[in-house]
């Protein structure tokens, strides 16, 4: 049984007080939606009930990348068994800011007032970060922050605390939850609904529609192949802030991995990382997009010249992260892109771009285990 450090408890305890005196005008809002969209009492209640009891995390990586310890993620998991913060790895598909000082670092003082900026905390207590089940997509809840997904066993939420969107967010304050403490979380998710057309990868999904697809069961584990319907959930999610340590062995249900990575040593590595820790590996269909089709620019990055750079032919999540390895061995090579900031940026830009663009590289992949 894991055990929470003292600073883990402080930070789950300020959410809590935080969520607690958000809870009432959250509750007034939660109403309002329930009756704009005619949906009682009970089917929330249920629905809620519903998350408590299944909720699922997902933990988003990209397996090839190298960390500051000169392994790639799929080997140090392998190794060392446990999903390590981005302040121990200082790999982040995110911001790259997981340092003292660093915005990643203010982000998480405002958010847990302070409690990880104690003088003796240390960089493996502080939160991982994932994005909340609420609805089944195989490239999982927020595929921005990674090809590949573990999803946690439901016992883990309980130690997580809830925003709208990622921390980074100045209004993630506003809608801070635990599952004890969820209204704030879910008021923030049923404006969400309300306001934008594709909420959680679902084109024109409502609050009834959320509410009784949640009332049905949130989605488990994989088990072997899963279906082609991408959501591309590139901008809507609900970040998890997972406190306390993730172990493998003890928490995790299930892999799922891109199929662009299929008969790769990559590939080889995620299954026996599943055989060695006791969990079922599962294929989504992964991404694929034709270098030529790359558009120029994707939200301000030059995407169109980093994709030919790497290939003449197809990107895929491999081919990215072979060159984003390339750049962290061989910056030199890079300089034409800008700033390391920059061309940190711009490989994040081309890996959003497949997510939204991409084909499925393969549409019913076999399943490796199960």
């Amino acid at each position: 049984m894991w055990e929470l450090t003292e600073e883990q408890r402080r930070a789950i305890a300020a959410a809590e007080r935080r969520a607690l005196g958000l809870r009432a005008e959250a509750r007034a809002r939660i109403d309002a939606s329930l009756r704009a969209a005619s949906v009682d009492e009970a089917g929330y209640r249920e629905a809620v009930a519903r998350l408590r009891e299944q909720g699922r995390v997902a933990l988003a990586f990209h397996p090839e990348r190298l960390s500051r310890s000169g392994r790639t993620v799929a080997e140090g998991l392998l190794a060392d068994g446990a999903y390590r913060t981005q302040f121990e790895t200082g790999l982040s598909s995110g911001s790259t800011s997981a340092f003292a000082g660093g915005e990643r670092d203010e982000w998480e003082r405002r958010l847990f007032d302070g409690a990880y900026h104690r003088p003796d905390a240390v960089l493996s207590d502080r939160p991982r970060y994932g994005a909340l089940f609420l609805v089944a997509h195989p490239d999982g809840p927020a595929p921005r922050f990674g090809s590949c997904y573990f999803v946690l066993r439901p016992e883990v939420s309980r130690r997580c605390t809830f925003t709208l969107l990622g921390s980074q967010d100045e209004r993630s304050r506003e809608s801070i939850g635990t599952l004890e403490v969820l209204e704030p979380t879910m008021a923030a998710v049923l404006r969400h609904v309300e306001e934008e057309p594709a909420p959680f990868g679902v084109p024109g999904l409502t609050v009834r529609g959320l509410v009784a697809a949640m009332r049905a069961g949130l989605p488990g584990a994989p088990r072997g192949v899963t279906d082609d319907r991408l959501g591309r959930a590139l901008d809507t999610f609900v970040e998890a802030q997972v406190h306390g340590p993730v172990d493998l062995a003890r928490d995790v249900e299930a892999l799922v991995v891109d199929a662009s990575f299929r008969g790769s040593p990559v590939a080889d590595t995620l299954a026996e990382i599943a055989s060695t820790y006791g969990f079922s590996l599962a294929w989504h269909p992964g991404f694929t997009l034709a270098a030529e089709a790359v558009p120029e620019t994707f939200r301000d990055y030059p995407t169109r010249k980093l994709a030919e750079r790497i290939s003449a032919s197809v990107i895929d999540a491999p081919a990215i992260g072979a060159a984003s390895n390339d750049f962290v061995l061989n910056p030199d090579a890079w300089r034409s892109f800008g700033s390391p900031s920059e061309i940190h940026t711009c490989f994040r830009r081309l890996w959003h771009a497949l997510v939204l663009l991409g084909a499925p590289s393969d549409p019913r992949p076999e399943p490796t285990s199960g």
